[in-house]
């Protein structure tokens, strides 16, 4: 029978627990996921209401303008763009502007994706290294209740596992507007008991900008070797990314208004990137162990200019940013199972290790790609472990709980590139070394009313980790003044209640109320070159989650979320947090007809957002709706995306802060909103030939 189109759906627990279905709690566990259609009964095998496990079926299904879009599949979360097509997206979710991924935390076979000290941002996750087609399973968990996730655990995490083996090679051509093309190759090969994969991705996009080509040029590759060793299973992995792009960044309101420029135009069209990354991983299982391990070498360079020329009015305020990098690392878990008192347990004890030797991280002013001075350079040493115990119980046939430990400590050594003066500053002062503990709880209590319907609570600390420039003292590089340091490491605190429920084989839902506070949102920005502390925050919020299998064929989903989103202190400026996210709406259908036709039609909402404190001025809401449809021969498939079907001019993103334009003698800038307008109405079309 052809499996469901939609959503397929497992929970993470065979990390960590025995399910109630069918494994004893005294036999070994074995690591490796299972697919499972979305029509399967997750009653009795869900550790929480907001996790779950998404397969390559309903990767494959959706239209997907940008790599990042992966991550929409986390119920919840909105990915969009500021910038050009080649830097990392922008998240939200459960009610924060994530930026490029501070608070939620991303893996690809065991390797992190969010980039501690980041030139950019902290927690940058940049995603276009990946190629979806090879993502086998993307794992959810939302919140901070889950021992084995430490950084950047707030808002959730999700941890993306790229096949093994390939049924099938494919060869596939993607034509569309603005000169997008996307060439994919891929297969596997069988030696005896070894399995090697190979896959390569060309990308190339000028997109719609009036001003500027994007003159994407991406490059993807990935070699993998799985074997059988020891009595478990090794994977090795090696990965090559390469790509440099133009950007089309954000564009202020008053230009547009006065038809200075179009919603496609630019000011600085001199701005954009290249990026690159490497890596090596390795991934061994063997029933109750798991052990991995990862090499990453990667670079950075990003021109950017939001300003224009409110600092500088001759030479504009174009900077900078540099980010170049080792990353090494791993992991290992073990987990045994026996009984207390007559009752199944499990306990499952893990450590991770991380260094990143960072041999430049730095900030410089531009003109037109042309450096004209130094703001800040660095070099970092960034070491962390963390050691974790999680403990599964079950009280009765209905009762189970969960508790855990999780300990982290981190490393900041920070050394100045710089010997000289600047401005008549001395910035080699700006070298120093600090480091934190922070020892973090979790608890769950689950109980199954019947076989359709379970209910959870839980809570739990999670933390994400500052930029080890602003844990040290440090002089600002205008004045010289001191500028204190920060704490390295920030305390989140979360809980949460769900209900999850399943109706006659057709009907998958949940629902969840949680709480989550911060208690500094304290972060480096990358683009002042210093850091900048707000203030303690809290946020609460429901999810609904629903996916009707209509049929074999048919599948319906339907997501909301609402967050409320406040600073917990008084102030006169106002408690509302700029950027965060209140509603998200995503409705989609889609179909895999025994004929060979198959398609997908989502709808994306997310409502209005404060752009300031007091919450006066907002960003507009924005829609979206895209559409695939193809049909498959049995070696032949062609298929036809329209992204943004109704061709809306809504907005990806809004911010609100002043700058000035050149034509501008004023020497007074102007406050307005800066907006990315979601791009047109697109067509790309694709054929790809199995073999």
């Amino acid at each position: 029978m052809r499996s469901s189109a939609g959503i397929i759906l497992i929970t993470a627990s065979y990390l960590t627990t025995a399910s109630y279905a069918g494994l004893a709690w005294g036999e070994a566990v074995h690591l490796e996921p299972v697919e499972v259609v979305g029509r399967d009964n997750l009653v009795g095998e869900a550790v929480s209401a907001s996790q779950g496990l998404v397969g390559q079926q309903e990767i494959e299904v959706r239209p997907l303008s940008r790599t990042g879009e992966v991550l929409e599949l986390v119920p919840g979360m909105v990915v969009t763009q500021h910038s050009g097509t080649g830097k990392a997206n922008q998240y939200f979710l459960r009610g924060f502007n994530l930026d490029h991924g501070t608070d939620f935390a991303s893996f690809v076979d065991g390797m992190p994706v969010n980039m501690r000290t980041h030139g950019h941002g902290q927690g940058y996750s940049d995603l276009n290294f990946i190629i979806p087609e090879l993502i086998n399973s993307i794992s959810y968990k939302k919140g901070p209740y889950y021992a084995d996730v430490g950084d950047f655990s707030g808002a959730g995490s999700a941890h993306m596992k790229t096949a093994n083996y390939f049924n099938h090679g494919k060869v596939e051509l993607t034509l569309g507007e603005n000169n997008y093309s996307r060439l994919l190759v891929m297969d596997s090969v069988s030696r005896g008991s070894a399995e090697w994969l190979y896959a390569v991705e060309a990308n190339r996009y000028d997109g719609p900008w009036s001003d500027i080509d994007e003159d994407l040029d991406k490059l993807n590759s990935v070699l993998k070797h799985s074997r059988p060793l020891a009595g478990g299973e090794l994977s090795v992995t090696l990965m090559a990314y390469d790509n440099r792009w133009n950007s089309a960044d954000q564009i202020p309101q008053y230009a547009v208004t006065n038809d200075l420029i179009d919603e496609l135009g630019s000011i600085d069209t001199t701005t954009g990137g290249e990026s690159s990354r490497y890596s090596l991983s390795a991934n061994w299982q063997r029933d109750a162990w798991q052990v991995s391990a990862y090499a990453i070498n990667y670079d950075m360079t990003l021109w950017s200019n939001f300003t224009y020329f409110l600092d500088d009015e001759t030479n504009g305020d174009q900077f900078e940013q540099v980010d170049d990098r080792w990353i090494y690392g791993g992991n290992a878990s073990y987990q045994f199972n026996g009984s207390l008192a007559g009752h199944a347990m499990s306990n499952r004890f893990g450590i991770e290790l991380r260094l990143d030797v960072i041999d430049e991280v730095g900030l410089y002013k531009t003109a037109q790609r042309q450096r004209l001075g130094t703001v800040r350079s660095d070099k970092v040493d960034e070491f962390s472990t963390g050691i974790f115990w999680e403990n599964q119980l079950a009280w009765t046939d209905k009762l189970r709980s969960i508790v855990g430990l999780r300990y982290d400590y981190y490393d900041f050594e920070v050394d100045s590139r710089i010997d000289e003066n600047i401005n008549g500053i001395d910035l080699s002062g700006n070298s120093g070394s600090s480091n934190d503990g922070l020892l973090s709880s979790k608890a769950s209590l689950i109980y199954a009313f019947n076989e359709q319907w379970e209910v959870y609570g839980s809570a739990g600390q999670g933390f994400h980790s500052n930029d080890a420039r602003g844990t040290t003292i440090q002089l600002d590089p205008t004045d010289g003044a001191a500028v204190d340091a920060v704490d390295p490491l920030v305390r989140s605190l979360g809980a949460e209640l769900g209900v999850r429920g399943f109706f006659t084989e057709h009907l998958n839902t949940s629902m969840a109320l949680w709480y989550l506070e911060l208690d500094s949102e304290l972060l480096f920005v990358g683009d002042a070159g210093n850091t900048e502390a707000s203030r303690k925050s809290e946020r609460r919020g429901v999810e609904v989650t629903s996916y009707y299998h209509l049929n074999d064929e048919w599948t319906l989903d339907l997501e909301y979320a609402h967050a409320d989103s406040t600073f917990a202190d008084s102030d006169p400026a106002g408690d509302k947090i700029p950027g965060a996210i209140e509603q998200v709406w995503q409705l989609g259908l889609s179909a895999d007809l025994a004929s060979g036709w198959f398609g997908s039609a989502r709808l994306r909402y997310f409502g209005e957002r404060p752009l300031e404190e007091s919450g006066t001025v907002t960003s507009d809401s924005s829609t979206l709706v895209n559409l695939r449809a193809g049909y498959r021969w049995q070696k032949v498939t062609v298929k036809a995306d329209v992204i943004n079907l109704l061709d809306s001019d809504d907005h990806d993103i809004d911010y609100l802060y002043e700058s000035r334009l050149a034509s501008n003698t004023s020497g007074v800038g102007t406050e307005d909103i800066h907006y990315h307008v979601l791009e047109p109405r697109t067509v790309r079309v694709s054929a790809s030939y199995q073999f």
